[in-house]
């Protein structure tokens, strides 16, 4: 999995939706 950061704490990366953990 793929951890980026972008507004609003979801972003898109190869089909994959990962969540920013707080």
């Amino acid at each position: 999995l793929r951890f980026a950061i972008r507004e609003g704490g979801r972003t898109v990366g190869a089909g994959t939706v990962t969540e920013i953990l707080e």
